[in-house]
């Protein structure tokens, strides 16, 4: 357990003996999400996992929002002593890694995109309040939800601004995008996603080609027939190749 202001975090760390791969999970997801990944790329890789604030096994905080989640992430970092991680983030976690990644370019070798960190989201008041709407509807079943890594231990309120935030997040990604240095690989599910239509989550998607036309950084490395929900544990061998694919980016650059 790894303490970090008003909580602290569960996290996992295999030691194994070659380049550090800290994962970072999706909005209300725990580690679990990776034991396929990792399984995939083996114990020559060392795998660094954890829960974020009241996900998994980590503890309940006053504060969930996204700059708290950065800081998680240099709490782990400092706790595991990790040099130059890859990072691997998966929706919520996508957006946690550019950033993280755009604030520490010395300490980062690349990040893998798995299915988010595009300049994309549902901003305005009639936005907000359709995802406050839909997370009242499902209050009766996030604690249900929970031990499959669908949500969290918070409230149905706590869920809905959580969301909201990370779409005002990516809404604003652009800049970030377009600064980063280190090799950024996408892997893009194609199919609808939970509470999106496929119109508006291709929408989503073809927010990212300006930014890949601008940036020759950052690649799509695969699509995938997947959903959003479904691509860890789907595609989770498109995912190690572009892990081993964005290391191999990093060797040669760094050369």
């Amino acid at each position: 357990m790894v303490p970090i202001d008003d909580t602290a975090l569960s996290v996992t760390d295999t030691r194994g003996p070659g380049r550090p791969v800290l994962y970072l999970n999706g909005s209300y997801a725990s580690q679990r999400s990776w034991r396929r990944l990792i399984a995939e790329l083996g114990p020559e890789w060392r795998h660094v996992t954890y829960d974020e604030r009241a996900r998994g096994r980590s503890k309940r905080s006053a504060d969930y929002s996204f700059e708290g989640c950065l800081r998680d992430v240099d709490a782990v970092v400092e706790a595991t002593g990790v040099d130059r991680p890859l990072l691997v983030g998966w929706s919520y976690g996508a957006a946690l890694a550019v950033h993280w990644a755009d604030r520490n370019p010395d300490r980062v070798a690349g990040v893998v995109s798995v299915d988010g960190a595009v300049p994309w989201g549902l901003t305005g008041e009639e936005n907000r309040e359709r995802i406050r709407r839909i997370f009242r509807k499902m209050r009766m079943f996030l604690p249900l939800a929970r031990p499959f890594g669908l949500a969290a231990s918070m409230s149905a309120a706590q869920h809905a601004e959580v969301n909201i935030e990370i779409n005002e997040v990516c809404a604003a990604l652009e800049p970030v995008l377009d600064r980063l240095s280190c090799p950024v690989r996408y892997i893009v599910a194609t199919g609808a996603n939970l509470g999106g239509g496929a119109e508006e989550m291709e929408q989503m998607r073809a927010s990212l080609n300006p930014v890949l036309r601008r940036n020759p950084h950052l690649r799509v490395s695969t699509k995938v027939e997947s959903n959003h929900t479904q691509i860890l544990r789907k595609d989770f061998r498109a995912v190690a190749a572009a892990v081993r694919e964005t290391a191999a980016a990093h060797d040669r650059q760094d050369r």
